[in-house]
């Protein structure tokens, strides 16, 4: 008479010990490759934030116009002002504000750059000479922001190459402002502005600008 023959316990168990084996190293891997495409997609992610904070940047300076405004309380603003002694981190004037629906308004636009708890702000106003109740529209650009300078060069004879073919930047002004000392005078816009700002991922990142029209 035939006996039916089965796995001995040792062999269950050897077969047991071998699949959670292939299968601890398939999820090793599976997770491996994971994390690899969610870092990869959060270094793009934020990789096209950076790009897009100083593209908008970048575009805001290129259209500055000479145009000084008047705040809400009817005082006279520069047509740039800026610096960690100034109301805002930068202030411009700036052409180029499409207009496709043909609204009676002017294609100039005020902007203001603020930095935040961490966060880089952008603000624009629906007109340039401001009332007691006209309110900003305000995006947000770039967070994680640890801090942000600027850096303003007066006039273009007064520009110093450092090391190679950098620029040298130590002896800018940190602050352009109006000069309490000479009441009704607005100052004339920089020639450049030197824009450093320091990421909590990514460290110091460094722009230069040379204004329309500079000096």
């Amino acid at each position: 008479m035939n006996r039916a023959h089965g796995f001995t316990l040792i062999e269950v168990l050897i077969a047991l010990a071998i699949t959670g084996f292939v299968a601890a190293a398939a999820y090793t891997a599976l997770s491996t490759v994971i994390s690899g495409v969610e870092s990869t997609r959060s270094t793009a992610q934020r990789t096209y934030e950076i790009n897009r904070a100083f593209m908008v940047i970048s575009r805001d300076l290129r259209q500055f116009v000479y145009r000084p405004v008047r705040d809400e309380f009817g005082e006279s603003e520069p047509a740039l002002s800026g610096g960690i002694a100034s109301r805002f981190l930068l202030s411009f004037t700036r052409a180029g504000w499409h207009n496709p629906n043909d609204l009676p308004r002017s294609n100039l636009q005020r902007v203001n750059y603020l930095w935040e708890e961490d966060t880089l702000w952008r603000e624009s106003y629906s007109v340039l000479d401001r009332s007691g109740d006209t309110q900003p529209a305000r995006v947000k650009l770039l967070e994680d922001v640890v801090a942000v300078s600027l850096s303003f060069l007066d006039a273009t004879n007064s520009l110093r190459l450092g090391r190679g073919s950098d620029i040298e930047t130590r002896n800018w002004t940190e602050n352009w402002i109006v000069d309490t000392s000479r009441p009704g005078e607005l100052p004339s816009p920089p020639a450049a502005i030197e824009l450093t700002i320091e990421l909590d991922d990514l460290g110091e990142l460094r722009r230069l600008y040379a204004l329309p029209g500079g000096s």
